[in-house]
C-alpha cells in the first residue's frame, strides 16, 4: 500500500488497498477534489462494500465508472472519469 498518488499514461492511480470503510471512498475523495472533469482516475481498493460506496459517491457527484477489474489478491482496479 501507498500514501501517494500516482500518474500513468494520462490516468491518475489512487491506491486505497489494506484501507478499510470508509477510508478508501474518503481518500478517493482527497485526491480527487482538484482534479479536472475528464480527468481518468485508476482506483485500487480490496474492502469488501467499497464498491457500493464507490456507487453511491459517484452517484452524488456525477463521476462515471467507466469499468471494474478484479485483480490478483482481492483488488478491484476501478477506472473512473471525473464530472
Amino acid at each position: 500500500m501507498t500514501d501517494q498518488s500516482e500518474v500513468h499514461e494520462d490516468v491518475h492511480q489512487i491506491d486505497a488497498v489494506g484501507l478499510v470503510c470508509p477510508l478508501p471512498v474518503l481518500r478517493f475523495k482527497k485526491r480527487t477534489r482538484h482534479l479536472p472533469s475528464g480527468t481518468q482516475v485508476d482506483f485500487l481498493a480490496d474492502d469488501p462494500s467499497g464498491r457500493r460506496d464507490l456507487q453511491v459517491l459517484c452517484e452524488l457527484t456525477g463521476h462515471r465508472i467507466e469499468w471494474v477489474r478484479e485483480e490478483d489478491g482481492g483488488v478491484i482496479r476501478y477506472r473512473i472519469c471525473l464530472a
